[in-house]
């Protein structure tokens, strides 16, 4: 005589398990995942703040640490041993992200940079470049737009705005990227011998790419040049 009752009970106790295996699965997360360890260096507690927010509810970043001054990251990189750095250019104390790009990325080279900024400079994207960054992004992006380029820069990619150039008279050529650094320069106040110094070029070079900008320009003295373009936020002396 059959057991009803028996086939009851293991009917039930497939259907339990198949109801518990189903739970199981659609709650399921791998128990090895990859965690990339992040740092961020910006004096703006909002900033970090929103970008510590962003990142760690992906699932798959955690901030370890958060400094204001980026002359102190290589400390924390020997501490922390981040995969990744969000690096403001202009940080506490007059501390440049882009020096301490370069320092990091010479001493650890398999760190990933995003350096990032809340100024509209012109120079700032292909210094980061030039310094080794993996990206450049404006702080007027979206936050979503941060977690791509985090996700994206994690996977070899590299992030940097279109390039954007100093408006010109009609008809005149834009500045070279030589006359770029001459003029940055400028707007430091150093003179012709202290930026030939600085770019391994001869003084007379320098006075050639004076001259060059400042009839692309229609200024008379370099000065005034150099006063126009900080009025305007093209350029930042400080950083």
């Amino acid at each position: 005589m059959i057991n009803t009752n028996s086939q009851s009970n293991e009917c039930e106790s497939q259907s339990s398990m198949q109801s518990n295996t189903a739970f199981s699965y659609s709650n399921f997360r791998p128990l090895i995942s990859i965690w990339y360890k992040v740092l961020i260096v910006d004096d703006h507690e909002s900033m970090c703040d929103s970008l510590t927010f962003t990142l760690e509810k992906m699932g798959d970043f955690s901030v370890v640490g958060k400094l204001p001054r980026a002359d102190h990251v290589e400390l924390y990189c020997e501490r922390l041993r981040p995969d990744l750095i969000f690096m403001d250019v202009c940080t506490e104390e007059g501390a440049s992200g882009l020096d301490a790009t370069k320092k990091v990325l010479q001493r650890f080279p398999s760190i990933k940079i995003v350096v990032m900024s809340g100024f509209d400079e012109i120079t700032y994207a292909p210094r980061a470049k030039e310094a080794g960054a993996h990206a450049f992004v404006f702080k007027s992006k979206s936050l979503d737009y941060f977690s791509l380029v985090a996700h994206g820069v994690m996977q070899g990619k590299t992030y940097y705005p279109e390039a954007k150039t100093i408006p010109m008279p009609m008809g005149e050529a834009p500045l070279t990227e030589r006359e770029m650094e001459v003029l940055r320069l400028l707007c430091k106040h150093m003179t012709s011998k202290e930026i030939a110094e600085e770019l391994y070029i001869s003084e007379n070079t320098v006075k050639f790419h004076k001259a060059n900008m400042l009839a692309k320009t229609g200024f008379k003295k370099a000065v005034d040049l150099a006063f126009y373009m900080i009025s305007k936020g093209w350029i930042n002396p400080q950083y």
